[in-house]
């Protein structure tokens, strides 16, 4: 229980450290002249994360851990770190397109289009299996597919006038 709930709290403490470096990042990009692109389906996406994450707290403390697998998700944390230094001030978990800049191509940027979500993809399905909770991960991946399918059209339409 005690790994149970350390892994959990680091989680949910890398989300709630990451909130206020999205937010203020949104607000300098908004400043420097970007635009929010489709903020309607933003709220689902809050939503659905701590929707997981809750359910992972509610269902995940009196489980045994698979080490190999979280040996993978720690893997792919590490991922997720070099998505955000890659992006570095402009990341934000909005999405914010600012005139004239040019896409990021640095990083995971060089071998996946959007590997934020890769990362995302992978976090969601992989976390609860470390618990041996199979229908968390089905479902939220369901869930995630569903959201990311609106959000990676509406981003790409958004950076097309960006791509070179």
């Amino acid at each position: 229980m005690i790994l149970n709930a350390a892994v959990l709290g680091l989680v949910t403490l890398s989300r709630l450290v990451e909130l206020p470096i999205a937010r203020a990042n949104t607000q300098r990009l908004l400043a420097e002249g970007g635009h929010e692109v489709a903020p309607g389906h933003y709220p689902l996406i809050v939503a659905l994360h701590a929707a997981w994450l809750t359910s992972l707290w509610l269902l995940a403390l009196n489980r045994p851990v698979n080490l190999p697998l979280l040996a993978l998700f720690g893997l792919v944390e590490c991922g997720r770190i070099w998505v955000l230094h890659s992006l570095g001030r402009r990341w934000t978990t909005r999405m914010v397109v600012v005139p004239g800049e040019t896409l990021v191509a640095r990083g995971p940027y060089r071998f996946v289009r959007h590997p934020n979500y890769t990362v995302v993809v992978a976090e969601i399905a992989l976390l609860p299996l470390v618990f041996g909770l199979w229908q968390v991960a089905l479902v939220f991946s369901l869930l995630n597919a569903a959201i990311l399918a609106v959000r990676i059209r509406a981003e790409n339409d958004a950076l097309r006038s960006l791509r070179g």
